[in-house]
């Protein structure tokens, strides 16, 4: 895909394979690929905010939780774990399909 170097911290890349929008993030030098579709109404699901979450808990305490773990949709505000592209809602039945991205050689490679 392109050198690590070429690929900072909060960078994020949507590429094309086979039909398929993909995209790809490098969250705190740990990277992600999932497909670029929101389940719910097809939103370009890349293009939301990464961030962490609240932990149940109880009435008036807040703790956040799990830090640039899960990506949001930018039309409705749906939460999939990075990682396993797993709803937080609903994780049994509603995700994202994810990809392997690795490190090789100092280059990132994405494997579909």
């Amino acid at each position: 895909m392109a050198p690590v170097d070429e690929f900072p911290y909060g960078e994020r890349r949507i590429v094309t394979i086979e039909g398929r929008a993909i995209g790809v993030l490098n969250v705190g030098g740990t990277f992600y690929a999932l497909r670029n579709s929101c389940p719910h109404h097809g939103a370009p699901l890349c293009e939301g905010v990464v961030k962490g979450t609240m932990a149940d808990t109880p009435a008036h305490e807040y703790s956040y939780i799990r830090h640039n773990e899960f990506i949001t949709c930018p039309w409705h505000g749906y939460e999939f774990d990075l990682a396993t592209g797993r709803s937080l809602v609903d994780p049994q039945r509603t995700r994202v399909r994810t990809y392997e991205v690795a490190v090789e050689d100092g280059d990132v490679v994405l494997y579909v």
